[in-house]
């Protein structure tokens, strides 16, 4: 008898929220508000973004991220958008995706994206 304790996914998959797919051309989908919720139904608030912002900022001026310099530039603009009085989601939803794609080598920066991410969809 096998045991299985987590998912196995051969052959592509897609996990979306709570829902996951696997299989070719895979696609989950989530008709819920739990997409709006990160953490385990934890919601951030913008000055919790802002700090993960701030933290974010504080690794890629230790880091040795060929483009550094642009992408502290892009999350200073997403901390002072999260913590304005009226941010524009989408705007923010623009930002945070682009930090994920910019980061994906770096591990611990790309976890860090990824939360961020995560915390601006549940806005």
């Amino acid at each position: 008898m096998q045991r299985n304790n987590g998912i196995i996914a051969n052959g592509g998959s897609n996990v979306v929220g709570s829902a996951v797919a696997s299989g070719r051309d895979a696609s989950a989908e989530v008709g819920d508000s739990q997409l709006n919720q990160t953490g385990g139904g934890q919601q951030h608030s913008p000055q919790e973004i802002g700090d993960l912002l701030s933290r974010l900022i504080e690794e890629l001026r230790r880091s040795d991220h060929p483009d550094r310099a642009d992408l502290i530039e892009a999350a200073e603009d997403a901390r002072e958008e999260v913590v304005s009085p009226t941010p524009r989601k989408g705007k923010l939803r623009t930002y945070a995706k682009w930090l994920v794609a910019a980061v994906p080598g770096f591990t611990a920066l790309a976890g860090l994206a990824k939360t961020i991410e995560e915390a601006v969809r549940g806005l």
